[in-house]
């Protein structure tokens, strides 16, 4: 993966309709802003009930956007990543209607987990309690067969999206199909989409398991002789990230959003530098992305303490309902429908208060820690919550979705918080600087002092946030200059 600015986009939210009109995109007005592309699922349907994430046919493109050979143009330009979605398929596959069909004669009927499959024995309500959730209710969803028996079949996310039995031969062939397809396709890295939950074990929590991390190495090995890298989606406790970071190719920094936040938002880096003195440094740094904004990577676990005091993470929420004017309030928890409890669904310049200074600031501490920065296309544009979106659908993630126009994109794009950021960008991209050494220099909590140095290059961010003063300093011609054209 090239060490320069991602992008993390669907296909037809960011002005295009088809895979052929993003290629355009990317080579004429986004020219020299990534040097990659994380395209979210472009599979048959992609516009599911999870807007994507539940594929009918994982090794199709969806004829909507175009075929595999668009994929392999866009290829040619920037790097791509796509999703591998590891735990589960649509109900409406033909391989589960088919299990639905057939029963046990079903030739895919050790594809998919049941209750008794993992429980054989049946599960105490001890057993049960232990499983790890990412929705309130249990993991479990009564189908009805063909000839009249009903069986509790494994849903960890919604009803429509069936888990695999990734241990099975057939399992495991089901997703090796796939990275096939990925390698023809022009994929260059994948996300292993709720790898943390494919696993489960009776009782256990179900999720990050010992066993997890033997199928994700086995996964990871299979792709990498694909000549595919990997990037493992884990949203959890800090200390826990740490570790799977040593084990896996990348990981998110997914403490990194409300960090930011909260250093803004309380003047005070301290809990953000305590942060940088230990963080993996095989991470995909992000603010946002097409889930909501993470708590749970910050927050305390059964009495260990977080990375930000949890009475501190509690204030810091109030404080994004109150700069959304009780928006975000709209779209998380369950004030509508939604997947996870931890998280707050919003904009990350809604969270700001729309405040384009500290919007900036915040995306140069992106920019400036460890790791190669991914931008989502809605904060590209520094967007606003979707509200009609929002109440449209009822899906809290929406309101962070939305689906710009080509005439919005022209606008956007001429706007001059969105061309300082683009100039951000490009610095982020073209300064030898940052394939350097990494120094976070000593300062008061109200301020911040970060330096890159790559033999006679320097790049340093000075941010004082009593003032909000933002300095970026960078040597051009083997002179230091205060470079201005990336303040706003």
């Amino acid at each position: 993966m090239k060490n320069q600015v991602q992008l993390i986009t669907y296909v037809d939210r960011i002005g295009c309709n088809t895979l052929k009109e993003l290629n355009d995109l990317i080579i004429t007005q986004l020219k020299g802003l990534f040097g990659g592309i994380h395209i979210l699922p472009f599979y048959y349907p992609f516009d599911g009930e999870d807007a994507g994430f539940d594929p009918i046919d994982h090794t199709k493109v969806d004829e909507r956007l175009g075929k595999w050979q668009d994929l392999k143009a866009i290829s040619k330009e920037v790097d791509i990543m796509a999703d591998l979605i590891v735990n589960h398929v649509s109900a409406e596959s033909s391989q589960f209607q088919d299990y639905l069909k057939n029963g046990e004669t079903s030739e895919y009927a050790s594809l998919f987990l049941s209750y008794d499959s993992v429980f054989p024995d049946g599960a105490s309500e001890t057993d049960l309690s232990k499983i790890y959730r990412p929705r309130p209710n249990r993991p479990f969803t009564e189908f009805s067969f063909k000839d009249g028996r009903s069986k509790l079949i494994w849903t960890t996310f919604t009803s429509n999206q069936i888990d695999i039995d990734v241990e099975s031969e057939i399992g495991m062939q089901y997703l090796l199909g796939i990275l096939d397809t990925f390698e023809k396709g022009g994929v260059k890295m994948i996300r292993l989409d709720a790898a943390g939950y494919a696993i489960k074990r009776p009782g256990t929590s179900c999720f990050m398991i010992e066993e997890t991390f033997k199928f994700i190495e086995i996964l990871s090995n299979e792709a990498k002789a694909r000549g595919i890298e990997v990037l493992v989606e884990i949203h959890s406790y800090y200390k826990t990230q740490i570790g799977i970071a040593k084990r896996v190719d990348f990981v998110y920094d997914f403490a990194l959003p409300v960090l930011v936040l909260d250093t803004l938002f309380n003047k005070n880096s301290r809990n953000l530098k305590k942060w940088l003195n230990m963080s993996p440094r095989n991470c995909i740094t992000v603010l946002d992305t097409h889930d909501g904004i993470g708590i749970v990577d910050v927050a305390s676990e059964n009495g260990n303490l977080g990375l930000i005091p949890d009475d501190i993470l509690d204030r810091i929420v109030k404080k994004m309902h109150e700069n959304s004017n009780g928006q975000s309030l709209k779209a998380t928890g369950a004030a509508a429908s939604n997947l996870d409890l931890y998280q707050v669904n919003c904009t990350y310049f809604d969270a700001l208060g729309r405040n384009e200074k500290a919007y900036l600031m915040a995306r140069a501490i992106q920019f400036f820690v460890p790791g190669i920065p991914q931008i989502y296309y809605v904060g590209l544009f520094g967007g606003k919550n979707d509200m009609e979106l929002l109440a449209k659908t009822n899906v809290g993630r929406d309101i962070n979705r939305h689906y710009f126009t080509k005439a919005e994109i022209d606008q956007e794009l001429d706007k001059p918080m969105v061309k300082v950021l683009g100039n951000l960008m490009v610095f982020r991209n073209t300064h030898s600087a940052f394939n350097g050494h990494f120094d976070l220099i000593e300062t008061s909590n109200n301020r911040i002092h970060i330096k890159w140095t790559n033999s006679n290059d320097i790049a340093e961010l000075r941010i004082n946030l009593e003032n909000s003063e933002m300095i970026i300093n960078a040597t051009e011609g083997g002179e230091l200059k205060k470079l201005e054209g990336l303040l706003i």
